[in-house]
């Protein structure tokens, strides 16, 4: 496959990040310093990613609303411009082909933003629904770099680099235009670390230069830059499901408690009668956390046991460092999933206890997302 470089790799490099494929045929950072460090840092200071593999999916056009509603599970008919919504995107049967962010730039101009691998499906599937309606797809992944910058001291270190825009005043879900520089840029207060944070949308030939200002900066905030690996400790401590790996299309919205952001009330959707049905006939598993004794994270497709009874199956387990314990989610059979049971995971032929946890590990009232 083609090897694809986004408008960081240069400065990515130069900073001796260890680099390796990532979604969509992309290289990018795997991670710099150590995984450790670079989550610690952004639970404390301010860290930065590059996101920009990406996917980002331009609509506009008279029916861009009618497009989008068609297609999530959310409605977007209800969003304002300058308001971001979390959905998933479903196939007639309720799979889950992907997770993503709806943005709605101006009343008939949407963008979407895709998983990194799903870019490539998600491309022909909204053209294909776009068929018969007056709204244009276009893929702008190449021409749009994406920095986030999360942590404590985000928004801090934004309100020097950014100007023409009001960081303060900006809420959660929600997004505003701004300047870096002498470039334009888009500002998210959206991520997903758990931390305060910003996504940044930034024009790909102009990338380099707001890179190196932002690192030239940060260094008086602590600034780090993180990689694919510490995204994804970050994410585990929070719950946050991740596309490939703890869902995908043989399962639902409701077997990874995101059922909360469908809309069955704005009328038809892909998928609605599927999911209606798995809505009212019940699942007989549920997305749930743990927490392993020990070291040892467990493997991908790990079977938990209870006893000698087979009770589901692990999806991710790693280092959840800022709360000095192993964490792993897994898709276990309802009668397993009461917080306190007491489970078993063969980790190096080593019988594991597993502990049913609440969900999410880390700042479960998600204070830190609220300053």
């Amino acid at each position: 496959m083609a090897e694809r470089r986004s408008p960081f790799y240069g400065s990515i490099v130069g900073l001796g990040a260890t680099m390796g494929r990532v979604g969509g045929d992309f290289i990018s950072a795997k991670y710099y310093s150590g995984i450790a460090d670079e989550h610690l840092n952004t639970r404390a200071n301010v860290g930065v990613q590059d996101l920009s593999t990406m996917g980002k999916m331009d609509i506009k056009g008279p029916d861009a609303v009618a497009l989008v509603n068609h297609v999530i599970v959310n409605d977007a008919s209800a969003m304002k411009p300058g308001q971001v919504r979390y959905s998933t995107v479903c196939r007639e049967d309720g799979g889950i082909m992907d997770d993503l962010t709806v943005f709605r730039l101006a009343p008939e101009h949407f963008m979407l933003v895709t998983g990194s691998v799903n870019r490539l499906k998600m491309l022909p599937w909204l053209l294909h629904h776009a068929e018969g309606r007056k709204a244009y797809v276009t893929d702008i992944t190449a021409a749009i770099a994406f920095p986030t910058i999360q942590g404590p001291r985000s928004r801090e270190l934004l309100k020097v680099l950014v100007s023409d825009a009001d960081l303060d005043g900006l809420k959660r879900w929600s997004f505003t235009s701004g300047r870096i520089g002498e470039t334009p840029v888009l500002i998210s207060r959206t991520g997903v670390t758990g931390e305060l944070g910003f996504e940044l949308f930034v024009p790909a030939d102009e990338a380099a230069s707001v890179w190196d200002m932002l690192m030239r900066t940060g260094r008086d905030f602590g600034l780090k830059p993180y990689g694919v690996l510490a995204m994804f400790t970050l994410g585990l401590e929070k719950a946050y499901p991740a596309h490939g790996i703890d869902m995908d299309e043989s399962r639902t919205p409701f077997h990874v408690g995101l059922d909360r952001w469908i809309r069955f009330d704005k009328g038809d959707f892909v998928g609605r009668d599927a999911l209606l049905k798995v809505r009212d006939q019940g699942v007989d598993e549920r997305w749930t956390g743990l927490i392993l004794d020990g070291d040892k994270p467990a493997a991908t497709n790990a079977r938990v046991m209870a006893g000698d009874k087979d009770a589901g199956v692990v999806t991710y387990s790693d280092h959840g460092y800022s709360l000095g314990k192993v964490l792993a989610t897994a898709h276990l059979k309802l009668p397993f999933t009461a917080n306190g049971t007491e489970l078993s995971i063969d980790i190096d032929g080593t019988p594991t206890r597993a502990t049913v946890a609440p969900m999410p590990f880390f700042d479960p009232e998600g204070s830190r997302l609220r300053v």
